[in-house]
Order: structure tokens, then sequence, then C-alpha cells
């Protein structure tokens, strides 16, 4: 795989990013110390976590992801200099009180849960460090309308970008990047660094995959045009498109047992588990086996290979579904495979947006 670059900064890394949210809670530790181990080993060196992490988010599980990360770090000496390291900030608080007391984000927030990633991470740098949901109000997480009576910001654009300024200028941090943000996010973050000589973002990690391709209506164009790369995020919609929930469904006695959307009530709340979005995954995941491919290959390459996303994160449970992940790299759609995928997304649109 050939190195891309992040935005305008120095980070080059490979389009294929190892997400680590199931660590801690669908993964015990001993198996996620083989699938980052087997992910360097067939060439992928870009990790991505959270402070927030495990998934579905709880109070044991609260920094466990990245507790484990460092834990593999500290087994095998050397392996940090050969990866690109992300993490993140979390945002307000979202009904967990023990990520974060207060309401908002202030830069001591920032600042205090950089230092605690940096000691359960075992490092000394984190290359990429990203706010994980904005600080004020957005239609994120399923949510898809903007109210402006919801609005309890409380810190500033600028202060959040002088903090991370803070965060590069003591060495602690590389690059900076953003998650869950809009167009207008975007632009501002770029807007004030250039203005006041800040750190530009590098990145934007969304969701984009086959049932949620919102980003593809402005957010897109912000970012080429401002030279801010995409982290894709969710390429299966959780697992809907590999076909695991066609049969059965997401919830009771048919649905597959262990799987993430299945497992969690907490996931079947969100836009996962939305009835919309199943119905939409069946119809790609029928015209992937149409086309002579499982539903997980056609769904990894349409995020793999569209000039939208710099890399895509994949996250995984088991070395097999790494390996099957993993080998659907290099898979073209032809021009008529597109065009099929298109037409299923004007009946549809985005049920998982």
């Amino acid at each position: 795989m050939q190195k891309i670059q992040l935005g305008q900064s120095d980070l080059h890394v490979t389009p294929i990013c190892l997400g680590t949210m199931t660590f801690g809670e669908q993964v015990n530790e001993a198996t996620a110390h083989q699938i980052l181990s087997r992910s360097l080993e067939r060439g992928v060196d870009f990790i991505d976590t959270a402070e927030m992490y495990a998934v579905p988010a709880r109070k044991e599980t609260f920094g466990a992801t990245e507790a484990i990360i460092g834990n593999w770090f500290a087994k095998n000496p050397g392996l940090r200099q050969k990866v690109t390291l992300a993490t993140k900030v979390a945002g307000p608080s979202r009904g967990m009180p023990w990520v974060r007391e207060g309401g908002g984000m202030t830069p001591a927030d920032i600042v205090a849960s950089c230092d605690a990633s940096l000691k359960r991470l075992q490092t000394d740098v984190i290359d990429l460090y990203q706010i994980h949901w904005p600080e004020r109000h957005v239609p994120a997480f399923g949510n898809i309308y903007y109210d402006p009576a919801r609005e309890t910001s409380k810190t500033s654009i600028h202060a959040q970008l002088d903090a991370l300024a803070g965060l590069v200028k003591a060495g602690k941090v590389r690059a900076i990047g953003l998650s869950n943000e809009t167009p207008y996010g975007v632009h501002e973050f770029v807007r004030l660094a250039e203005q006041h000589s800040l750190p530009r973002v590098a990145t934007v990690q969304n969701v984009y995959c086959l049932v949620s391709r919102a980003l593809e209506n402005g957010l897109d164009e912000t970012m080429h045009r401002l030279g801010v790369s995409l982290l894709a995020y969710s390429p299966l919609a959780f697992g809907l498109l590999t076909g695991k929930y066609d049969q059965g469904g997401t919830e009771g006695p048919d649905a597959p047992k262990g799987a993430r959307i299945s497992s969690y009530e907490s996931v079947r709340k969100q836009r996962w588990g939305r009835p919309d979005a199943l119905n939409a995954a069946r119809r790609y995941n029928q015209l992937a086996r149409d086309n002579g491919m499982t539903p997980t290959r056609l769904a990894l390459a349409f995020c793999y290979t569209k000039w939208q996303v710099a890399s895509t994160i994949i996250g995984v449970t088991s070395l097999a579904q790494l390996d099957e992940d993993l080998d659907a790299y290099g898979t073209k759609l032809s021009a008529e495979l597109l065009a099929e995928i298109d037409k299923i997304r004007w009946d549809i649109r985005d049920p998982a947006m």
C-alpha cells in the first residue's frame, strides 16, 4: 500500500487504518495484541483510538483501549516508532460523567486528556490528536438537524486551537484533527489557524459508508478545497454491510450472537439500529452477491477507492475479520457497478447518516 499524506501535515500513513474501539469490550487484551501485530505485519502502520474507548462506552472500560495499546508498545520495544498513532479528546460529555465532569471542553480539559492518553498509551507523543466531537452543538451520531436553541458552547474554536497549539509546541502532539465535524467547523478551524498562525487541522474523521454518504453533499468539497484529509469510519456500518444481519435481523432470537448491534441495546438505539438502515444494507449486500463478491468486499472497496477517502478505518474482533478486510484492498468496482450503487442511494438516500 502506497503511503498517503494527511492534509498538509508531515504525517504519511497507509490508506487503511486499524480502528480499536472494540479492544477492552468485545476483544480481550491478548486478542487485541494479536490483531495489532498482524495488522503491522500486513503493512498497516496507522492505529486509531480514543480516550473514551472501549465502545459501547462504560465507566468500567473508560481508557481501556488506550491502555491495551500502551501495553502492546511496552511488550514490543521499537514498535512505537513504526506506527502512526492517532487518538482523540472527547467533546462535551454525552451522558458520560466519568470522561469529564463539566459540560464543555475547556483548554484545561484538552491538556489534561492529552496527558492522560500519553500515560495510558505509554508514549511521549501522539502523532494525530483529534477532537472526537465538536464542543459546540452539531447534528452528529445520527442526529440530522441543527438546532440553534440547543447551543451550549463554552469554549471558542480559537481557544481550542490555542490549547492544541500548546500541545504541539510542547512536543506532545505532532498534528491535529477533527471528528464528527461539519463544513462550517472545518472552515472555521482552518480560517482561524491561518489567521493566527496556529496548527492547521490535517484530518476529519467522519462516518462514511454505503448507508451513510451525507459527507458527499458538501463536506467533501470543503475538505478537498482546504486540503484536509478524510479518515472514513464505520465503512461496514457496524456490521450491517457484512451481511451477517440479513437473515436474522439485529435483535431477537434469530439475530447473530455476539455481533455488535445485536449484543448492545445502546447500539441498536443509534443510527445502526434503524430498520431503514438494515433494509438499505440488505439491498447493497445482495448487489454484492449478484456481482460475485461478498458484501464486505463491496462495502470496503467502495471506501478504499473513493477519491474523498484518504484512509479507511477498519474495526475487527478477530484475525479472520482483519485478514478479510485487508484482502479486500485492491478490489476495483466497475463503472456499471458504481452506477448501480448510486441507483440504490437515490432510492433510499442515507438512512444511517
